[in-house]
């Protein structure tokens, strides 16, 4: 573990001092591509004054709101395409049509829904990550092996009792999987959204930065997007990951 790590810290080490040492030559001009000096140095503002930790928190507040609405509807609506075949034929041909819009391509109709608030955000950050818990959620609980689903009615289990300490358990990893993609999907839409609204978060500082010109700043919200995806995946999903499919016997 700590040797991966190390690799890690090693790598992007060598890439920052290749980029430095190569942007100290001007070969091109900083406002097209600044150096990481530069790009630290914006970082380094918008932590003084706040404006960074702020747009972090209400980007991140967005999406645990969302996702978690998302989660909510994406397993239910799963749960029922996979034990109902008639909502399977109707709703399901909807879902699968319904994932391939991308989140932005929401962005209108949020807009004329909801106007410039939160809501409207949210709502993009639903939608985005909604469809792939629900498709995640709907394999798990149809790659159910029968037998188990036929034993546990034979012991009584029936209704909610069924669902949630047989058919959920059993197809979790599937699920966890959903989890995962929606996270991903959520996090991407959150930003978009924010970006297109121009209504504070780290999509809306990105977006300053498009207006003002100024790369530094584009770069380093790109910069703290990309880490917190990549924090939030290795401390939160790629552990739970392992636990679960350690757990299930698939690892």
């Amino acid at each position: 573990m700590v040797s991966h790590i190390l690799k890690k810290i090693i790598f992007f080490a060598v890439i920052i001092s290749i980029w430095q040492i190569t942007a100290s030559f001007d070969l091109w001009p900083d406002q097209i591509f600044p150096s990481p000096y530069e790009i630290s140095e914006d970082l380094a503002y918008g932590a003084l004054d706040g404006s960074l930790f702020y747009g972090i928190g209400t980007s991140m507040l967005r999406l645990i709101i969302g996702l978690v609405v998302a989660i909510a509807g994406g397993v239910t609506l799963g749960v029922f395409m996979a034990r109902v075949e008639t909502v399977n034929q109707t709703i399901g041909s909807l879902v699968l049509g319904l994932q391939s819009i991308p989140s932005v391509a929401w962005v209108p109709l949020a807009l004329i829904w909801f106007g410039v608030t939160d809501a409207g955000i949210i709502f993009v950050t639903v939608i985005g990550a909604v469809f792939a818990v629900t498709i995640n959620t709907y394999t798990g609980v149809k790659n159910i092996d029968p037998h188990y689903v036929e034993a546990a009615r034979n012991m009584g289990a029936s209704g909610s009792k069924l669902i949630f300490s047989v058919l959920l358990p059993a197809a979790f990893p599937y699920i966890f999987s959903g989890f995962k993609q929606g996270w991903a999907f959520a996090w991407r839409g959150v930003i978009g959204a924010e970006i297109l609204f121009s209504f504070l978060g780290l999509g809306f500082l990105l977006n300053v930065g498009r207006q003002t010109v100024d790369v530094s700043q584009v770069m380093a919200i790109m910069l703290i997007i990309m880490v917190i995806g990549m924090i939030v995946d290795a401390l939160i999903f790629s552990r739970l990951e392992n636990r679960i499919m350690r757990r299930w016997g698939l690892r």
